[in-house]
């Protein structure tokens, strides 16, 4: 495939309800989207840099930036036989893996197309039925997120995680495993503990759950370790695995016994399939996690499921707990057993894009060829 042009756009979305983490509140979402076009066909792929540089030091204004300055410029002209070897003419960027991301997944789903393969296919994927969990912020009052759990089981999501902090942990469990007993339960605390927490941590083995995912620094694997030897419950390891790399530096520290695997975070489908092959070689289960992302996000997120050692329920959940209307169709949608429906058969990312939607929610966009940017 010959990369004529990329173009970058910026869309806005309201959230359908607030979600809150260690970090803050999100009310709506600036989701950047990338498109490749070449051979008559339109790769889509979607950055998942939040609007603050808080959960990793990329940005949306950040992503847009370096696609513009430096990534989109070094593919447009080139001629790719796979969507792999894009990182290898990427320019010497270091880091920003959210925005080598969101273009590599486009390259991605164009070779999908053009192929006419589903995406979850040419991604190496095996499996098709996909269990679901949902993740569920901090809310105003323990009631409140009483009521919200109510709700998503009731839904059929096969696994509630919650966000935590200091001050929204412990008594909420109490009251939640009260309610709940038997229900799969973990927390998420993006790294809102230090070592000095090491007794109120232990706690945590109390309730029962699946894991507790990154409650130290974001780029530590060390310190998790020693965590870890300390703990009962499984740690999950999110923002330090940037990749393949690092999941094995933590599989030989012992920093975990689970990985969340962001495609965006790792930087792409290229690094997540490596991610994902050294921890099933250390026989470390993971699962997929969201990033508040769009249908188009949400669709590659599917895709990446499929693949044999995600054998926990991720976090990629139906379109309409998030957005009042999606940018895709059909809208993922999750069945009331707690499985992801999709169709295997469709070729490509699986969901059409809602063009005229799209169009309607931007904000700004570009359009990057060779040797002129057209705004």
């Amino acid at each position: 495939m010959k990369i004529e042009a990329v173009t970058l756009r910026e869309i806005r979305m309201p959230l359908v309800h607030f979600f809150e983490t260690s970090f803050g509140r999100t009310t709506g979402r600036r989701i950047l989207l990338v498109t490749v076009h070449g051979d008559g066909i339109e790769g889509w792929g979607e950055c998942v840099a939040g609007e603050h540089p808080f959960y990793s030091p990329e940005s949306i204004d950040t992503a847009w930036y370096v696609l513009d300055r430096y990534l989109a410029p070094s593919v447009i002209g080139r001629e790719f036989r796979s969507a792999i070897e894009v990182r290898k003419n990427f320019p010497a960027v270091r880091g920003h893996n959210m925005a080598k991301g969101a273009l590599e997944d486009a390259l991605w789903d164009a070779e999908a197309q053009l192929r006419n393969l589903p995406l979850w296919k040419l991604l190496g994927g095996s499996r098709t039925e996909l269990p679901c969990g949902v993740s569920i912020g901090i809310q105003d009052s323990p009631e409140q997120l009483l009521e919200k759990i109510g709700v998503e089981l009731a839904a059929g999501y096969r696994r509630i995680k919650l966000k935590c902090k200091p001050g929204w942990d412990l008594a909420i469990l109490e009251r939640v495993r009260a309610k709940w007993p038997d229900t799969t339960l973990s927390v998420d605390a993006n790294s809102a503990y230090t070592l000095n927490d090491i007794d109120h941590l232990t706690s945590f083995d109390h309730f029962n759950l699946l894991m507790i995912e990154q409650p130290l620094w974001n780029e530590d694997s060390y310190f998790h370790a020693q965590l870890q030897k300390q703990l009962k419950t499984a740690i999950c390891l999110d923002e330090c695995i940037l990749g393949a790399r690092q999941a094995q530096a933590a599989a030989e520290l012992g920093a975990c016994r689970i990985v969340n695997i962001k495609v965006g975070r790792v930087g792409g489908f290229g690094e997540a399939i490596h991610v994902h092959d050294v921890c099933r070689q250390h026989q470390i289960p993971v699962w997929c996690g969201g990033m508040l992302e769009s249908g188009i996000g949400r669709s590659h997120n599917i895709a990446l499921s499929t693949l044999p050692n995600f054998t926990l329920a991720g976090d990629v959940s139906a379109s309409k707990r998030y957005w009042k209307e999606d940018i895709i169709e059909p809208e993922v949608t999750v069945s009331a057993s707690g499985f992801i429906d999709f169709d295997p058969a469709k070729t490509g990312r699986g969901y059409e894009i809602r063009k005229d939607l799209v169009e309607k929610l931007t904000v700004r966009k570009e359009v990057v060829r060779q040797g002129r940017v057209d705004a």
